[in-house]
């Protein structure tokens, strides 16, 4: 375990890292930001994610629908999700070149659509299809992800909004199908 006493680490980032069971005591932190996979964060005695995770869940409600247990509910929250990414693609489509430009050293629009084609074929093809074909060869995983080339993906590619779009059609047409015929039973 490393230990830091001391240290000034303002302005520093942390990217992809694992800080779980990390312990912050008498720390400064003014105008931090945490986003991730954040749960039981404890902040000066109070654990904090309900709250965080109510907020979220105020700020959008389609949240709630794709938990539910209810096949409706999700089947709604699909179609939600659907609608707010055709809005933001035609948003994209009012300032020529946006859907590639990077901020705060974040994904693109085109990179994080990538990255949805990977999520697809891991979360949705294998863990529910139980699919072994390989990845969509545009897909874009974290670096990390071991084996990219042997499962499939290409780190080299460099698909167009309009390819991207269409593999995303593709998919968002299986997920669709799949709702639509899964029943309760199933989908538990």
């Amino acid at each position: 375990m490393k230990r830091y006493v001391d240290e000034d680490l303002e302005g520093a980032e942390f990217r992809e890292c694992n800080l779980n069971n990390t312990r912050l005591t008498g720390v400064i932190m003014q105008g931090a930001v945490i986003d991730g996979l954040v749960t039981n964060l404890v902040v000066n005695g109070v654990e904090v994610m309900e709250y965080v995770e109510a907020e979220l869940d105020r700020r959008h409600p389609v949240r709630r629908l794709i938990r539910s247990d209810d096949l409706a509910d999700v089947r709604r929250g699909w179609r939600q999700l659907r609608t707010d990414w055709a809005a933001t693609v035609a948003r994209m489509g009012q300032s020529l070149g946006i859907e590639y430009e990077s901020v705060n050293d974040e994904w693109s629009a085109v990179q994080t659509l990538r990255h949805l084609v990977f999520v697809h074929d891991s979360w949705f093809r294998r863990c529910c299809l139980g699919s072994t074909d390989l990845f969509t060869p545009m897909g874009l995983g974290i670096e990390s992800v071991p084996g990219r080339e042997e499962q499939g993906l290409d780190p080299s590619a460099d698909p167009t909004l309009e390819e991207v779009l269409a593999i995303r059609d593709e998919q968002a047409a299986e997920l669709a199908r799949w709702l639509h015929a899964v029943t309760s039973e199933q989908l538990q």
